[in-house]
């Protein structure tokens, strides 16, 4: 038997995040990048993300950074559209929050403004400015430590991180910086379990894992992994709970073999002409030209 969660009896905002926190309550999050994927997926989760991966998983890229803010707007703009209850968040982009303060500020107000209610960024300490200038904006905003996608090409490819001293020291220190700065939560991906456990219990703020153990104040995984809509090799981290991709194949192929056998579509698919016109249509003749 299946079974779907309740759905939040409220409408998620920052302050219920917090309340969570302290009573324990884990985070469900996941990501939408179109209308229908948001309308599947906000009665069940509690945070919606409008990520860059959508990159990855629906433009064809190799990974996150051609990713581009008009993009991410069109994107995030689907997505709000269907007004979901949970807190709705759009990742910045690559170069998106890399220029200037007053670019970044710019860039995350339009996400707001098309109905972002936060944003998230990548990064560590080096990002405590940028995220203390957007938060004076009154711009939310969630953090993301560890492997962090937008940094692929120095990391040498996508790899767990923290699994040495200085790394993990750093990565300790770099959340309570973010936290200082005015994050409300933090991402925390391809980390060792111990280190995301450490990190969860010494910060205020909610941690969201993913491949970083289950300590985490909640969990998030792309809506595309978790249904199994992807043909491409999936991360040590991924449960799939339905292989979405087969499925759909399948009956999209038993309709085409539908329509080459001409079972498809019947009388019932098929609409008809009002009672009395069919005389009209069978007696009707081309005009001669003149």
């Amino acid at each position: 038997m299946s079974h779907i969660s309740d759905p939040p009896v409220q409408r998620v905002t920052i302050p219920v995040l917090q309340r969570w926190k302290g009573e324990g309550r884990r985070v469900v999050m996941t990501t939408a990048y179109d209308a229908v994927t948001a309308h599947i997926a906000a009665p069940i989760v509690d945070i919606i993300l409008v990520g860059d991966s959508v990159g990855n998983v629906c433009l064809g890229f190799g990974n996150t950074l051609p990713v581009s803010m008009a993009m991410m707007n069109h994107h995030l703009e689907a997505v709000a559209r269907t007004k979901p209850h949970a807190l709705l968040v759009a990742d910045m982009p690559f170069l998106s929050f890399h220029l200037s303060p007053e670019e970044t500020i710019r860039n995350a107000g339009g996400f707001l403004q098309r109905g972002a209610d936060a944003v998230k960024l990548e990064g560590g300490a080096k990002r405590a400015e940028i995220v203390r200038a957007l938060v004076d904006c009154e711009i939310p905003v969630m953090g993301h430590l560890g492997l962090t996608p937008q940094s692929v090409n120095v990391m040498g490819g996508f790899k767990v991180q923290g699994r040495n001293s200085d790394n993990a020291l750093r990565l300790l220190d770099d959340a309570h910086r973010l936290q200082e700065a005015g994050c409300f939560a933090l991402v925390l991906e391809g980390i060792p379990a111990e280190l995301a456990a450490r990190a969860t219990e010494s910060l205020t703020i909610p941690t969201i894992g993913i491949g970083a153990g289950p300590s985490c104040s909640g969990q998030v995984l792309v809506f595309h992994d978790v249904l199994g809509l992807t043909e491409s090799r999936r991360p040590k981290f991924v449960r799939t709970y339905v292989e979405g991709f087969r499925l759909l194949q399948e009956a999209l192929s038993r309709w085409a073999a539908d329509v080459r056998t001409g079972a498809f579509p019947t009388p019932q698919e098929s609409y008809r002409l009002p009672e009395g016109l069919s005389d009209a249509i069978a007696n009707w003749a081309p005009s001669n030209p003149t």
